[in-house]
């Protein structure tokens, strides 16, 4: 079993932060990859997960994430080069290790998502219809999604393609 790094391109990176997925698809000039090796995924010059190769189907090679590290990426000076490069098992321990694991069970904190809009219609069924068009419009990129610890409404944060953005418009004007 092989051990990689393989670099996620810019685009696929963003798609990745602001959707859930169970696995990655990058083009395989990976093509050195085989199913079962394990993977460190590499944006931005930093670790952001660690996968294992699901199949190779021509340009095109499937991982299914084992850890993620989206929000606290792990920088990786050396890693950067190339689509896919093998890394020998020191080097791929150590940026395994430093991914930490993603916590599982009663210790995994709950969050409430919410998003509100206000929307004029006639009946509830239209408001919802409306909800959902504007929804796909505006999308994640204007859109603000507010996230809070499952009982402390007052922790609060609206998010704006996947990153903290600040919603107040007096402070914004404070700022100038």
């Amino acid at each position: 079993m092989g051990q990689w790094a393989v670099i996620i391109p810019a685009d696929r990176w963003a798609d990745e932060r602001l959707f859930h997925h169970d696995t990655v698809t990058v083009s395989a000039g990976a093509s050195s990859v085989a199913p079962d090796d394990e993977v460190l995924l590499v944006a931005d010059g930093h670790v952001v997960a660690l996968a294992r190769a699901a199949k190779t189907d021509g340009d095109v090679l499937v991982l299914t994430y084992l850890r993620r590290s989206f929000d606290d990426p792990v920088p990786a000076p050396g890693l950067t080069e190339g689509e896919a490069v093998p890394v020998d098992a020191e080097t791929f321990r150590r940026f395994a290790t430093a991914l930490g694991a993603e916590p599982k069970g009663p210790n995994r904190p709950t969050w409430l998502v919410s998003v509100a809009l206000p929307i004029e219609a006639t009946t509830p069924a239209e408001a919802v219809r409306q909800f959902w068009s504007h929804v796909l419009e505006l999308g994640p990129a204007e859109l603000p999604t507010y996230v809070w610890p499952s009982g402390d409404e007052l922790a609060m944060q609206a998010f704006v393609l996947g990153v903290e953005a600040n919603q107040d418009p007096e402070e914004e004007d404070d700022e100038d």
